[in-house]
C-alpha cells in the first residue's frame, strides 16, 4: 500500500478513461476515506478496506469523500488483452446469468488487504510499478476472485459486444448519465443508425431532446419539492456544466433555476 501524503490513488494496469462508461472490468479498493458510486440501478458505498469489481460496458459515477481529510485507493484494471492471455486457465459458464449491476461486492477476506499490501515494496517514488510485476498481481487478484465468488468468471472471459437490449427500460433507467448517444446506443447492443430511428419510434422525439427534457423535468423536481441547490444537482443529472444546465432550465421554464428556489423558500418562510 502506497502510504504517502502525495499519493491518493494507485493504478496497476492500463490507463483507463475518466468518463462515465466503464470501457475495462476494474478491481477497487478502499484504503482510507469512502467512495459513493452509482450505477442507474442502485446505490453503494464502498469504506476503508472495502472492494468491489467494476464491470466494463455499464454506466457507472462515483464520488469520493475524505475520512479524517484522508482518501487513498487501489485501482487494478483487468483488462481484456490481459483477460484473454489467462482465459486458456478458467472453464467459465457463459450460460449462467450475469448480475445486472455494475458493482460486484465480494464478503471481507483477509486475502485481500493481504495481496494490496504486498503491493507496497514494488512502488517506485512516482507511485508507479513495472510491468512484469503488475501483470502477476493481476493474475494473483484475478485467481482469488475467482475462487471467492461464482460470478466473475462469466463476466471476466465473455468478450462479445453487448447485446439489443430493451431502449424504453435502459434509457429510463440512465438518462442521468452524461454519455454520448454513441455510447448508448453499443450498451443497447445497437448501431448509432438504428438506435437512433428506434428511439423516435418509442419516444417519437430524438435522443438529445429528450434526454435534455427527461433531466430538467427531474432538475425541477429536486429544486421545487426537495429544495436542492442547482450547483448541487446539474452533475448528477449529466449536464457537463452549470452554465449550460442554467441556460437550458430557463429557456424550459421561463426562469432560472436559482429564482425558482429562491421562491419556494420565501413561499415556506410565509407558513
Amino acid at each position: 500500500m502506497i502510504r504517502t501524503s502525495e499519493i491518493k490513488s494507485c493504478y496497476i494496469g492500463p490507463e483507463i478513461s475518466p468518463e462515465q462508461f466503464i470501457a475495462e472490468h476494474f478491481f477497487l479498493y478502499i484504503a482510507k476515506g469512502r467512495i459513493h458510486g452509482y450505477d442507474g440501478h442502485r446505490s453503494s458505498t464502498l469504506s476503508a478496506g472495502e472492494y468491489c469489481l467494476v464491470r466494463k460496458n455499464h454506466l457507472a459515477r462515483y464520488n469520493k469523500e475524505r475520512v479524517n481529510g484522508e482518501f487513498e485507493k487501489v485501482v487494478i484494471i483487468l483488462d481484456e488483452a490481459f483477460l484473454k492471455k489467462v482465459q486458456y486457465k478458467h472453464l467459465p459458464d457463459i450460460a449462467r446469468p450475469k448480475p445486472e449491476s455494475a458493482f460486484i461486492r465480494f464478503e471481507h477476506d483477509e486475502r485481500i488487504p493481504d495481496l494490496i499490501d504486498s503491493l507496497m515494496p514494488y512502488y517506485d517514488r512516482s507511485g508507479k510499478i513495472e510491468q512484469h510485476v503488475a501483470d502477476v498481481k493481476r493474475q494473483e487478484l484475478l485467481q482469488l476472485l475467482l475462487t471467492m465468488h461464482p460470478d466473475p468468471a462469466n463476466i471476466f472471459f465473455d468478450f462479445g459486444k453487448p447485446e439489443k437490449i430493451d431502449l424504453e427500460a435502459f434509457m429510463n433507467r440512465n438518462y442521468k448519465f452524461n454519455a454520448s448517444i454513441e455510447r448508448f446506443a453499443y450498451m443497447t447492443g445497437r448501431s448509432r443508425s438504428a438506435f437512433k430511428r428506434d428511439f423516435k419510434q418509442l419516444f417519437n422525439d430524438t435522443p438529445n431532446r429528450w434526454l435534455t427534457r427527461k433531466r430538467l423535468k427531474e432538475a425541477y423536481f429536486l429544486i421545487a419539492k426537495k429544495q436542492q441547490k442547482p450547483s448541487a444537482i446539474y452533475l448528477d443529472l449529466g449536464f457537463e456544466d452549470l452554465s449550460h444546465f442554467s441556460f437550458a432550465f430557463k429557456k424550459t421554464f421561463g426562469q432560472t433555476a436559482t429564482q425558482l428556489l429562491a421562491g419556494i423558500k420565501k413561499i415556506e418562510s410565509l407558513f
